[in-house]
């Protein structure tokens, strides 16, 4: 399926009308479902519809230049969410401003921990993880602050993998004792840009190095620069990439998915359950889950 083309299609139907990202995804998927099923087919990341949806969004927000340069009649919205529209003005003025860089949050005194709950309010919204905030400071270890910024994620996740499953599978599964759960794990910025984007990116390497899935995840990412570095990075090590609307976080993107790991690392695991009071909580609460089928929500952020 050739992306670009079905996106200005998608758009010129309905010209100087914005649609988010999303939207433009969600239409193409309605739209095209042979061309969308040959994309999921050619992708191993790629298993369910959201996750379909997901990533054609992805791929709109970062290709977005290259639309543009083919495409002169494309324009896109300076707020957030972000939107998108084909232009039928027959003069040279816009009549949509081109963003470079995402605009600073407009609470001044918003700061990294405030993308916490915004972070899990989106995840549990497009992804249903239920997560828990991981403190770094609840550490037994002898690291020191900086030492457990290296080992402890901001924030771990499950995924009920048999959530809609009929209950005789589930009971089969359990008697079975086969996977029923992947394991996530989130270090979160509030802004990436050159200057920080490689430590930012190998922290998350080293503090995600236990779960099958591990994002960087960001309310800012400044500079074309930065997304070309966490692309190339990507390629090394699987780590994916999130960006956070604090304004909007149900229209949070992911911009780069991660690459699964197949097998959790239960020796890293078995460390920081030791070590960190959360991480300890984390487990048990993934440990009567499998005990019990359940996943009570008042054990989750």
């Amino acid at each position: 399926m050739k992306l670009r083309e079905k996106v200005m299609q998608f758009l010129e139907e309905s010209p100087n009308e914005p649609f988010t990202g999303r939207q433009i995804a969600e239409g193409i998927f309605k739209a095209f479902p042979a061309e969308c099923e040959i994309k999921r087919e050619k992708s191993d990341r790629i298993n369910t519809d959201k996750e379909l949806v997901t990533a054609i969004a992805a791929e709109i927000s970062s290709g977005f230049k290259a639309f543009k340069s083919r495409y002169p009649q494309l324009e896109a919205t300076n707020d957030r969410p972000r939107k998108y529209c084909w232009s039928s003005s027959s003069d040279s003025t816009p009549i949509m401003e081109v963003e470079t860089d995402t605009p600073e949050p407009k609470n001044s005194s918003f700061n990294e921990h405030d993308l916490y709950p915004l972070l899990a309010k989106y995840l549990r919204h497009e992804l249903g993880l239920y997560t828990k905030r991981i403190d770094e400071r609840k550490s037994s270890n002898k690291h020191g602050a900086q030492g457990n910024r290296w080992l402890y994620p901001d924030m771990v996740g499950v995924e009920n993998l048999i959530s809609d499953w009929d209950r005789e599978i589930k009971e089969l599964v359990k008697v079975y004792a086969d996977k029923k759960t992947k394991l996530w794990s989130f270090e979160v910025k509030l802004s990436l840009k050159r200057s920080n984007v490689r430590e930012a990116y190998f922290q998350a390497v080293s503090n995600s190095s236990w779960a099958n899935f591990g994002y960087l995840v960001a309310a800012r990412i400044e500079g074309d620069g930065t997304i070309k570095e966490l692309r190339m990075l990507y390629s090394l090590h699987g780590i994916g990439l999130i960006q956070i609307d604090p304004e909007t976080p149900e229209e949070s993107q992911i911009l780069i998915p991660a690459r699964e790991r197949q097998e959790v690392d239960w020796t890293n695991c078995d460390r920081l359950t030791k070590e960190n009071k959360d991480f300890r909580k984390y487990v048990q609460n993934i440990r009567h889950f499998y005990q019990t089928g359940d996943l009570r929500p008042s054990d989750w952020d």
